[in-house]
């Protein structure tokens, strides 16, 4: 097995240099092809899905996978309508790829360019979504990445259905590489991938916080991703009852299972409106947890935990202490307060007067996104074509050496050309 997923790296490998220069048109001439594949073969792919949730249910009934893992698995009309206009999406953008950064003329005829590239390869580890695939191997094929997927178990029909159908169109574009997308299955495959550090660049893991926590333990490669989402929405003094009861409906309600739900609400002692505001929550079927076990809580469903705190400061110490550093808003008609709150609030995202849910890479114009990361180096938040882009420093000179330099025979005047 270790020799077979090491092939298949190294393959990836050699399609990420490959793919690395390919131009714009293919790239987007392929994933218009796999858009088109998607619309052609829907029903192939609901047929899949239908049996993967068949077997899940079971899983269900025997408390082997949560209900929130069930409806994460249901691919519908409405899923099937994303998937295809995310690929379509992501084939209009500005290509990520080849962007000059910086131009800099170190001195006569010495000049410094800084380009975004690809990483290289990505594998990814996922749970339970299968529209995963489509929306991470159109944002590797756009940003000029090879790719290795690994979903559950649980929706393995459906998984590869689509993966068939992407390769299918991908195979039909011509002068587009091959291996640029793969997929694995196994737990060993997972366990070989986590060594794999001489051809992965990066792991991205899609799913609960004891798969990203398993991830980050047991690997050297960089790991891109959040551990859990620990959501919060502050209710201020000000705050406008009619806005405050929409936005936490919305934000616990429209996709309890989504990672950018809220979990904790938070509201000032004296808002005058809060039995109003917990009672509309009550008649929107959430169930409301006034003294949680732990503040941590990540539910996953139509529950939620709140709390009276006595100002805009508590309510930040508080998301700082227990947030997992995803999304926070403050709900208030005070700028004050607001301004206050998304400068301290040390989350990846910060609303005022906004849900939760609008944490999303579709939703921000990236088309679609491979994840949404906690992490406060390279790529934060909802991470889209720009997170899977680096960058090199080209030089260009004629002849240029250092010594010259150093013995004052010539100086730099770093002069910036854009």
């Amino acid at each position: 097995m270790e020799n077979n997923f090491t092939e298949i790296a190294k393959a990836a490998k050699q399609a990420s240099l490959e793919i690395a220069d390919l131009a714009a048109k293919i790239k987007n001439e392929a994933l218009n092809n796999i858009a088109n594949a998607f619309e052609a073969h829907k029903q192939e792919i609901f047929e899949a899905n239908k049996v993967d949730l068949e077997l899940a249910q079971t899983l269900v009934d025997e408390g082997k996978i949560t209900k929130s893992t069930f409806n994460r698995l249901k691919l519908d009309e409405n899923k099937m309508r994303d998937m295809i206009q995310g690929v379509r999406d992501i084939a209009a953008l500005e290509n990520p790829v080849g962007k000059t950064l910086l131009a800099r003329e170190l001195d006569e005829g010495l000049t410094l360019y800084k380009v975004s590239c690809p990483i290289g390869v990505l594998g990814i580890i996922f749970e339970a979504r299968p529209d995963v695939i489509s929306q991470i191997s159109a944002l590797a094929i756009k940003s000029s990445n090879a790719v290795i997927l690994k979903g559950g178990k649980e929706s393995k029909n459906t998984n590869t259905k689509i993966m068939e159908i992407i390769n299918s169109a991908l195979e039909k574009t011509g002068g587009f590489p091959k291996n640029v997308v793969q997929q694995v299955f196994s737990h060993d495959d997972v366990a070989q991938m986590l060594k794999c550090d001489e051809y992965i660049n990066l792991i991205i893991p899609r799913g609960g916080n004891n798969l990203v926590k398993y991830i980050k333990e047991n690997t050297n490669i960089p790991v891109l991703g959040h551990a859990s989402g620990i959501c919060h929405i502050f209710v201020d003094e000000s705050a406008d009852i009619d806005v405050a009861s929409s936005v936490v409906v919305d934000a616990k309600t429209q996709y309890p299972s989504a990672c950018n739900a809220v979990e904790t609400l938070l509201i000032h002692k004296n808002f005058p409106k809060a039995d109003e505001l917990l009672a509309s929550l009550q008649l929107s079927e959430i169930k409301l947890v006034s003294d949680p076990d732990r503040w941590d809580m990540e539910y996953g469903d139509k529950i939620l935990s709140y709390k009276f705190v006595e100002s805009v400061d508590e309510a930040i110490d508080h998301i700082n202490s227990y947030g997992s550093g995803h999304t926070d808003s403050i709900i208030t008609t005070n700028a004050h307060n607001a301004e206050k709150f998304m400068n301290k609030v040390d989350s990846a995202g910060v609303y005022f007067n906004a849900s939760t849910r609008f944490a999303d890479g579709f939703r921000y114009g990236f088309g679609a996104e491979v994840g949404i990361s906690t992490n406060k180096t390279h790529a934060r938040g909802p991470v889209g074509l720009e997170g899977l882009t680096i960058y090199k420093y080209k030089l260009i000179g004629s002849g240029h050496i250092v010594d010259d330099y150093v013995k004052g025979k010539k100086h730099f005047h770093h002069k910036d050309l854009i």
